[in-house]
């Protein structure tokens, strides 16, 4: 086993070295290297990963005990939803790409139509084997199956890392109002970096811009779907050959339920309202061709009031956890240790670009508003990071509640006392039955309609007693449940308003409020192309986290 992911790792190590090099000397030289070379590349990587999902499709999870264990924990409803979710955008987003290419097919390579078609199918294809597969706990051809697992994560994460790098679209777009701009000024246009695509301009027409349009607002999700893909398949990957004991399976699975949630909810209902108004009043703002200071103001002013408020519920929830004293699971679970992990990695671009601003503001001037709005900003959310995953991380680790089974057990002692009971009165009827039929048989039926009432009244008697029983019971355990019920109130309330927050702060950078590199202060600071690589590089992990945070969140709700 220890032999079969070494070398898939050392597979998988290679063939992200060897695509970062391309990466690499497309950006640095793109004589020698071009976008296409890279992009058959990667259509040669894809074509093999499907090869491999089709053979495992078709002949190894066919094969007999091939899957005789499913991980539990792996693959969530929410993650395989997200897969769903963000695969399909992603296809919408190639749909795009090819129409924008075919309209301006005379200046652009058909390269660039046959890559989007082979990701498509790429993308439909591992969609569906995530959806089915990601339990797996596959005991045949492991050393196959690690390899295919990991070239499959290597090539998606070479089109995150081509994703976050390549932004060929976005310079002709700009390049375009550049044109425009100095045309409207009445300048003549200048030499820039960009006119090799400015000869390659759009159409005035309706089509053209949809197709542009629609690949600027999908192309975040293309980063997400490769991350999650990603995850899954390293948790498929540490499960290949992995036999689960019985005492490994839950024996209560804890259902998601909103029962006494209130605040939470509310809170964090009130707060996405707001961010959607903050959002939909910057886009507009923003966007134009000089951005408002005060859209700037409104925007990280409600990010200081949001970021404090997550950070004491994160705190709050850890001291509670604390005081809870419930038991740390220690049985192994890599779909846990990859989650802690991701939530570790993936929190590092936003801590990272904070670390960046507060940089560059306190060597310029923190004493304008702005600046120190940004700086707040940047202090704030390192503190929120560390805060909430934290919190995430305990709970993670955290036995779910009991409650079911102490539920479960204390219905089996009331069926248990009913059987006790019923058949005594069973042997008595019986034994006063064998009694009386000696008697004439006129007196008989009076007897037995007596016989019968009396036993009624019996029953009657018995049932109320074990009522009364049933009910001093349930009420000790209220009693005793009452001493954790504040906590886990508490819990749920926290995890909800969290889970919300991080929604609506997943919702504003991904669908284009990017702030860090409109306002101009760490560009004018650091400079166009080395601000624009920090940003390309924490961005998508900052909303890769978001994301993340939610399922992690959801799981300390479940387990609250």
């Amino acid at each position: 086993q220890k032999a079969g992911q070494l070398f898939s790792g050392l597979l998988a190590m290679n063939v992200v070295f060897l695509g970062s090099a391309f990466i690499s000397s497309m950006i640095f030289n793109h004589v020698a290297i071009t976008l296409a070379d890279l992009w058959i590349l990667l259509s040669i990587l894809k074509v093999l990963c499907l090869c491999w999902i089709i053979y495992y499709l078709l002949g190894t999870s066919r094969q007999p005990h091939a899957v005789l264990y499913r991980d539990s924990h792996a693959g969530p409803i929410w993650i395989r939803g997200s897969v769903l979710l963000f695969g399909s955008f992603s296809i919408l987003l190639n749909v795009f790409q090819i129409g924008y290419s075919a309209i301006l097919i005379q200046c652009k390579s058909r390269v660039e139509i046959v890559f989007p078609s082979i990701e498509i199918v790429f993308i439909f294809t591992q969609a569906f084997f995530l959806w089915h597969h990601s339990k797996d706990c596959i005991q045949v051809q492991h050393n196959f199956t690690r390899c295919g697992l990991m070239l499959t994560i290597a090539t998606n994460l070479l089109l995150w890392l081509l994703a976050v790098t390549n932004d060929t679209i976005h310079m002709e777009i700009e390049s375009q109002l550049r044109e425009v701009e100095q045309r409207f000024e009445g300048k003549a246009p200048f030499s820039h970096p960009c006119n090799e695509t400015a000869s390659c301009t759009c159409p005035n027409t309706t089509i053209c811009k949809v197709f542009q349009k629609g690949y600027i607002l999908l192309y975040p999700f293309n980063t997400e779907y490769c991350l999650v893909c990603c995850s899954v398949l390293y948790v498929m990957w540490k499960n290949v050959g992995r036999r689960i004991s019985h005492h490994h399976a839950p024996h209560i699975k804890p259902q998601f339920k909103l029962q006494g949630v209130v605040f939470g909810p509310l809170l964090g209902t009130i707060a996405v309202i707001i961010g959607i108004c903050v959002f939909m009043m910057y886009q507009i703002q923003a966007t134009g061709s000089a951005p408002n200071h005060q859209v700037f103001v409104m925007y990280y002013s409600y990010y200081i009031v949001l970021l404090p408020l997550m950070s004491v519920g994160a705190v709050i929830g850890t001291i509670i956890h604390a005081l809870e004293k419930k038991e740390l699971d220690t049985l192994k679970n890599p779909t846990r240790s990859l989650d802690v992990i991701l939530l570790m990695g993936a929190a590092l671009g936003q801590i990272a670009m904070s670390y960046f601003s507060i940089v560059a503001i306190v060597a310029t001037d923190p004493r304008d508003l702005l600046n120190s709005l940004i700086l707040s900003h940047s202090v704030l959310l390192i503190f929120q990071n560390i805060t909430q995953n934290v919190f995430i991380i305990d709970g993670l680790h955290r036995q779910p509640f009991a409650a079911a089974t102490e539920a479960r057990h204390t219905g089996h002692t009331g069926e248990q006392v009913v059987a006790s009971e019923l058949p005594g009165e069973e042997e008595t009827t019986t034994s006063s039955n064998q009694e009386h039929t000696q008697m004439s048989p006129g007196k008989e039926e009076e007897m037995k309609e007596e016989q019968n009432h009396e036993a009624y009244d019996q029953r009657r008697v018995n049932m109320l007693e074990l009522g009364q029983e049933i009910r001093k019971v349930s009420l000790s355990y209220i009693q005793s449940y009452s001493h954790l019920s504040w906590k886990r109130r508490v819990l749920r309330e926290i995890s909800s308003f969290l889970v919300l927050c991080n929604i609506i702060l997943w919702v504003m950078p991904t669908f284009g409020a990017h702030p860090v590199f409109e306002n101009g202060l760490e560009k004018s600071f650091y400079g166009y192309s080395t601000w624009f690589a920090i940003v390309n590089f924490g961005l998508p992990l900052g909303v890769f986290y978001r994301m993340h945070s939610v399922g992690g969140l959801l799981e300390v709700y479940i387990t609250a």
